[in-house]
């Protein structure tokens, strides 16, 4: 998608780069999905240092792979998103209107 010759971003909805209400930026998302799986994975690693030392490295990452993505995605990230969610709406306010700061000579939402 473009806008005026210039590719937008994933979380770009319109001209002025604001997204719906409620939904996390990209930025936000990887950083969440992030604290998602690295500790399925460090944890995950262990577990299997301990149960198959001598499996193939290969072998070993395809068994994190197959327990740490669905256990991300169907669990950690959604649950992690919510939590970001209630935070975002606590310091923010109830009505879901974001804070504003001033920015030049005008105000930018954050």
């Amino acid at each position: 998608m473009e806008r005026e010759g210039k590719a937008l971003a994933a979380d770009e909805t319109d001209t002025h780069h604001h997204r719906p209400q409620g939904v996390a930026s990209v930025h936000v998302r990887a950083v969440i999905t992030w604290l998602a799986i690295f500790p399925l994975a460090a944890v995950g690693m262990s577990v299997l240092a301990g149960l198959a030392p001598a499996w193939p490295p290969v072998l070993r990452a395809f068994v994190l792979t197959l327990v740490v993505v669905p256990t991300a995605v169907y669990f950690a990230v959604p649950r992690l998103l919510l939590l970001h969610g209630g935070l975002s709406r606590a310091l923010t306010g109830r009505r879901g209107r974001r804070v504003h700061h001033r920015a030049g000579s005008g105000t930018r939402p954050l």
